[in-house]
């Protein structure tokens, strides 16, 4: 029966078998983090700008009323026939308030809000720090005119 010596010393410290597993397991969760995320945030983002993209376009498409009431009438028109063709938005959970802004009586404001807790980000990694679940914007437009 041949015996085996154990390794030396020297051996051990020299040997360099197994850096590729550590440095993996330090890298892959930063890496996996930074990957999840750009998901994440790209999807906030996505939705964020299709918000803001839909408030703009439902202005534009106020200005042409002759009143408050008529302003209200088109936007709402607008965000009601439009809203599904936005990435990432689903209507029943828009919020939309048109009125006259407050500052200066010759422009309105289109404001919509959006609540993003039905994206699909929030159960990526619970370590991962995420906006807020309610998404607001507000486009304000001049009424037309002489």
């Amino acid at each position: 029966m041949s015996r085996t010596r154990p390794p030396d010393r020297q051996t051990i410290i020299r040997d360099q078998s197994g850096t590729s597993a550590i440095e993996f397991a330090i890298v892959a969760p930063v890496f996996i983090l930074l990957v999840f995320g750009m998901i994440a945030y790209g999807i906030y983002f996505g939705a964020l700008h299709s918000v803001q993209q839909m408030a703009a376009d439902a202005a534009r498409t106020a200005i042409a009323g002759l009143d408050e009431n008529e302003r209200k009438t088109l936007a709402q028109r607008y965000i009601d026939l439009n809203a599904d063709g936005y990435v990432f938005i689903d209507r029943k959970k828009l919020v939309v308030e048109v009125k006259d802004s407050d500052k200066d009586s010759e422009q309105f404001v289109v404001s919509l809000r959006y609540d993003a807790s039905q994206l699909p980000i929030w159960n990526l990694l619970p370590m991962l720090p995420l906006p807020e679940k309610t998404i607001s914007r507000s486009s304000t437009i001049r009424v037309g005119g002489i």
